[in-house]
């Protein structure tokens, strides 16, 4: 991965690695496609605009999940106790806004 950046620092750590042919002529690595996806995101929950805690829900999760999460993270859950919710908005995988009357 270092080649195209140093390629003389590349070279140097091959051979001491213990191969005795060149870098130059090894194929790039490929990424494997089962790592690179993500099974939660994690999403900030505002209140009244300020960002009072973070939930980790599925990727690709719908607005309910998301309204279910937030809910049950415990500092969020006594924030709410007792207050009237005047608007509620959700942008699934990105925000959860609540805001109090």
């Amino acid at each position: 991965m270092v080649a195209p950046l140093a390629p003389h620092m590349a070279e140097e750590l091959w051979a001491r690695l213990g191969h005795d042919d060149t870098l130059t002529y090894e194929s790039f690595p490929t990424a494997d496609a089962q790592w690179l996806v993500d099974e939660l995101v994690e999403v900030p929950v505002q209140i009244n605009g300020k960002v009072r805690a973070r939930v980790e829900v599925a990727v690709g999760a719908d607005e309910a999940a998301h309204e279910a999460a937030a809910r049950a993270e415990p500092r969020i859950a006594e924030l709410l106790d007792g207050a009237t919710i005047r608007h509620l908005k959700i942008v699934p995988g990105k925000i959860v806004n609540f805001v109090l009357a």
